[in-house]
């Protein structure tokens, strides 16, 4: 066994307050937690930024090169570090201060997104520099979203993660409705250089946050030393030998692969199927932004019970699937809408109730290893899939692309749906007993 910190210390932030707290307090526990309010309002913030950069780069390198294959190759190049670093980050992440290792990734990825934004202000952007930023991006990503996921707990402690993981779902996805219809409007008003900008700025809010939080010392203290290839051994070997996080972890990466990248098909059905402009590309990520805020929502405001969680798994990979199918079969911009936030709610039902499940039943001593390894399942599985529909997509065209995606989403719910029968059918068999 791996030596590890003080748990309770660790995972016990201080006490909330006892009375009067507010009716959002109430229905959103996490929130009790000044560490954590500081949190979604700094990340908040900054997710704005992301989004409105996210949306710029994709739009960007469709005008630069026409290429629904180039859009798919630049995402390729943000997610190939992730794939390759982060299970070593997330042994990292189990060594280090947490708090002191988001503050150093969110200035550097502050400083890329600056450095970008002049480029093209300077009219000295190219596909091959957004390759190189992409990387870089990713590198950083890397070690970031590992630590900023096992940072959470610490914030809240093991009674409100799930309120916390969902919460932290819902500032992403309010973000993915603001963000892309304020870039929308820019786009179309000053270019892609305000987006990279605004997005540089805001990353003020997130540093500004962190370093107003107050932690304990074990927050800070060295965890364990062990050399860094036996700590990532150590950590695969424990999360293959815990069947319920290795499933979890494999179905995960399959959707992250081949299903979630349906997204990168977006410029392209924007302009080539439904003839829109920017700002009717800001409304398709946009309404997918909707659907999954009323997903999160709906999963912060309440507890589930683990049978719950299962259902949810289902109900959220189902969704999913039909709102891609729906997207491909569509060709007016307003059905393509309503099926984008099908999608949206399908899709953060399921992967917020995967990290919720996976963040309680690891060991925490394992926990950064185990975010590390949901990292790659989750955004690093994502090159495969970016390259595959982009592929598609430029020899048979968007909705042809976006079939595949939806087609695999729904193998991988019948594979679950099958799978929880089973385990059904046991404890029906032992009720009765």
């Amino acid at each position: 066994m791996l030596p590890g910190p003080d748990v309770g210390q660790e995972l016990t932030p201080a006490p909330p307050p006892t009375g009067g707290r507010t009716w959002l307090e109430a229905g959103f526990p996490a929130l009790r937690h000044r560490n954590f309010r500081l949190f979604v309002v700094g990340q908040g913030t900054s997710l704005i930024g992301f989004w409105m950069q996210s949306v710029a780069q994709g739009w960007l390198v469709y005008r630069l090169s026409g290429s629904a294959f180039a859009v798919g190759l630049v995402a390729f190049s943000g997610y190939v570090p992730i794939l390759c670093c982060a299970p070593a980050a997330g042994v990292l992440v189990d060594r280090v201060s947490r708090h002191r290792l988001l503050i150093a990734t969110q200035t550097i990825l502050m400083l890329l997104a600056l450095a970008v934004a002049t480029l093209i202000a300077a009219r000295q952007i190219s596909v091959q520099l957004l390759m190189v930023f992409a990387a870089g991006v990713g590198l950083v990503s890397a070690f970031d979203v590992p630590a900023r996921q096992a940072f959470i707990v610490q914030m809240v402690g093991p009674e409100d993660l799930p309120s916390a993981i969902a919460l932290n779902s819902s500032i992403f996805n309010a973000a993915r409705v603001i963000g892309p219809a304020v870039a929308g409007s820019l786009l179309g008003a000053v270019g892609e250089a305000a987006c990279y900008f605004c997005n540089a700025a805001s990353y003020v809010a997130v540093l500004v946050a962190l370093l107003r939080m107050r932690l304990p010392a074990a927050a800070h203290a060295p965890r364990h030393t062990a050399p860094l290839a036996s700590g990532l051994r150590s950590g695969v070997r424990y999360v293959w030998g815990e069947p319920p996080l290795r499933n979890l972890l494999l179905l995960l990466g399959i959707v992250g692969g081949f299903g979630l990248q349906y997204q990168v098909l977006m410029p392209v059905f924007a302009r080539k199927v439904f003839v829109t402009d920017a700002r009717g590309y800001g409304l398709l990520l946009a309404a997918a932004g909707v659907g999954s805020l009323a997903s999160a929502l709906r999963l912060a405001s309440r507890r589930y019970s683990r049978e719950e969680h299962r259902r949810n798994l289902l109900i959220g990979l189902t969704a999913f699937g039909i709102g891609v199918l729906g997207l491909a079969a569509s060709r007016q911009l307003a059905a393509a809408l309503v099926c984008q936030a099908l999608a949206g709610f399908g899709m953060i039902r399921y992967t917020a109730t995967t990290n919720t499940l996976l963040q309680l039943l690891v060991d925490d001593r394992y926990r950064g290893r185990m975010m590390g390894l949901h990292t790659v399942m989750f955004i690093g599985t994502a090159p495969a899939g970016s390259l595959l529909l982009g592929a598609l997509a430029e020899r048979m065209g968007a909705p042809t692309a976006a079939l595949v995606s939806g087609a695999v989403t729904l193998a991988a719910a019948v594979w679950l749906g099958l799978r929880l029968r089973r385990l059904r059918v046991p404890a029906a068999a032992r009720a009765t007993t």
